[in-house]
């Protein structure tokens, strides 16, 4: 990747709302070359998709965890994420490394509704759990530093 999409790309990480105007003075094109370089950046697939950041505290979902699971029988299918895509209180499913499976992360309004979440990974995948709750977080969705191919890592572009 040349060096200046990936200049576009950290900028569109740090705000997706970035107009091409700004992209443009910022990297020193046109307003078209931005135009084109964002289009191509997103038809190969580097730039997926522009979202919003939700406070999920105002919308009643303060209660975050970490949800780790492992299938009760370990012969079974691993087809957990595919058992428990319909829970929509998980917003990430993560396969990892280690004695469980999967780390799911997940964003409910109370203990209680945990609780009730808890029971339905349970049910529905046939794991166990192990939880851990968020108490705050620092900080969250930090845009990517890209560094050119071969450069120390504390050599950002």
């Amino acid at each position: 990747m040349e060096e200046i999409d990936r200049r576009i790309v950290t900028l569109l990480a740090k705000d997706g709302r970035m107009s091409f105007t700004d992209l443009a003075r910022e990297t020193g094109l046109s307003v078209s070359a931005v135009h084109q370089r964002v289009r191509r950046l997103e038809k190969r697939g580097v730039v997926r998709g522009y979202a919003a950041l939700v406070d999920y505290d105002a919308i009643g979902l303060s209660l975050t965890a970490f949800v780790s699971i492992k299938p009760i029988d370990p012969a079974a299918a691993d087809d957990a994420p595919d058992r428990l895509a319909h829970l929509s209180a998980i917003e990430a499913c993560h396969s990892v490394a280690g004695d469980e499976s999967y780390i799911l992360k997940v964003r409910v309004a109370s203990p209680i509704a945990l609780e009730e979440l808890l029971n339905q990974i349970r049910t529905s995948a046939n794991v166990s759990t192990r939880t851990t709750v968020v108490l705050s977080t620092p900080y969250e969705h930090r845009p990517p530093e890209l560094v050119e191919p071969g450069a120390k890592p504390d050599e950002p572009i």
